[in-house]
């Protein structure tokens, strides 16, 4: 399980080199998903590293989780930015409702619920407030293109992209509310969970790596 567990980080590899190897010039609403990829890439290795080298090395960082805090910030904030270039104008109030909403539920959870510098598990509250409102940005892309009256673009770069995210959040929604009590109640099964959100952010970036491919 080890290369699985790092999966986290190559995953990430996989868009990165496709979109290296195809130098080709992609659409302003994809430079948020491209800056993602990058900044993830960086915390996703720093959180892996501590995990493997804390136990090997004693001066090392003791404390991973704060990353995967960070992370999920990182990703709502550019995906939202994602899907304000790419919903059109109808949909103006809720590209700005939910980065707002967003930044309340942030300060709220973190004043007085969770502490954002918790070492003994990530914040399931923020995962779980990620994942629904992202959903709802999917949702709102569905319901635009609806609204065109058109057939869906499902070779798209953005169809790509918004459907990946989507079985991304959808399928880490109840992991992410879940997992903290579940750590306490059964351990075993919080992990074997984890390997759930895994395997759906490899699917993700899979959905990404394709969406360079795409011309249009």
């Amino acid at each position: 399980m080890a290369v699985f567990n790092w999966s986290e980080v190559w995953a990430l590899l996989i868009p990165l080199f496709v979109l290296y190897r195809l130098k080709r010039h992609q659409p302003e609403y994809l430079r948020p998903v491209i800056t993602y990829l990058w900044i993830a890439l960086v915390i996703n290795l720093t959180a892996d590293s501590i995990a493997d080298l804390k136990s090997s090395i004693p001066w090392f960082p003791r404390g991973n989780l704060v990353f995967y805090n960070i992370h999920s910030i990182i990703r709502f904030v550019c995906f939202s930015y994602f899907f304000t270039l790419l919903l059109p104008q109808s949909f103006k109030a809720l590209k700005n409702t939910l980065p707002v909403i967003f930044i309340l539920f942030l300060t709220i959870n973190f004043s007085i619920v969770e502490n954002f510098l918790e070492k003994g598990h990530i914040s399931g509250n923020l995962h779980a407030a990620e994942s629904y409102l992202l959903l709802i940005y999917c949702m709102s892309y569905y319901l635009s293109e609806l609204k065109e009256d058109r057939k869906f673009q499902t070779s798209g770069k953005d169809f790509m992209v918004v459907t990946g995210l989507s079985i991304y959040v959808v399928t880490n929604f109840f992991v992410f509310l879940f997992y903290v009590p579940l750590l306490d109640e059964n351990l075993k099964l919080a992990i074997d969970m984890w390997y759930v959100h895994n395997v759906a952010y490899v699917v993700l970036c899979i959905f990404i790596a394709r969406s360079f491919y795409v011309n249009a």
